[in-house]
């Protein structure tokens, strides 16, 4: 876990997250198959792999910390506290209204961050209006069933559902 004390001026971080918000404002208005959508996608994120599709509007406050693998499809109203890292690997789903938070603040000194970085596995499956929480990690094949806030790692091949989010069922690993 690494912490940013927002007390201290940092160029970059400011500078980044200008830069999120200028592109941010003219993709979210952008024709999705334009030109200039899949431009602005590959300026705007870390990694934005071949084939992937991020239907708007999208929020996020640091875009280069958003790693997106090929052919990724995210529903609109996703929303990410990007301070930490996301990485979401090849084939991720994610269904509307998704949020995605790397960051907290200190429980005893609030203007500290700390922050965790969250992994999305390979052909994962986010439900609408869940949240993933800092230092979580989903993994292959993975199933977050809508609405649940998931706090721990999920296993591969498992669906889990609820606040906070449990384990229901585990998938037939062969099937995919």
């Amino acid at each position: 876990m690494k912490t940013v004390d927002l007390r201290i001026e940092d160029e970059n971080r400011k500078a980044e997250g200008k830069r999120t918000k200028s592109l941010l404002f003219e993709w979210n208005q952008c024709d999705p198959s334009s030109t200039r959508y899949q431009e602005i996608a590959k300026e705007l994120f870390g990694d934005f792999g071949e084939g992937s599709k991020v239907h708007t509007p999208f929020y996020c406050n640091l875009a280069k910390n958003i790693h997106i693998g090929k052919n990724v499809t995210i529903m609109p109203y996703f929303k990410c506290m990007s301070a930490g890292q996301v990485y979401m690997e090849d084939d991720v789903r994610i269904a509307l209204d998704v949020k995605v938070i790397t960051n907290n603040h200190d429980f005893y000194d609030r203007d500290i961050l700390t922050v965790e970085a969250v992994r999305i596995g390979k052909n994962a499956w986010i439900g609408a209006g869940a949240t993933i929480l800092p230092g979580v990690t989903i993994g292959e094949n993975a199933i977050v069933g809508a609405g649940s806030v998931v706090t721990k790692d999920v296993e591969a091949n498992t669906i889990v559902v609820g606040n906070p989010a449990k384990p229901i069922k585990k998938l037939d690993s062969n099937r995919f």
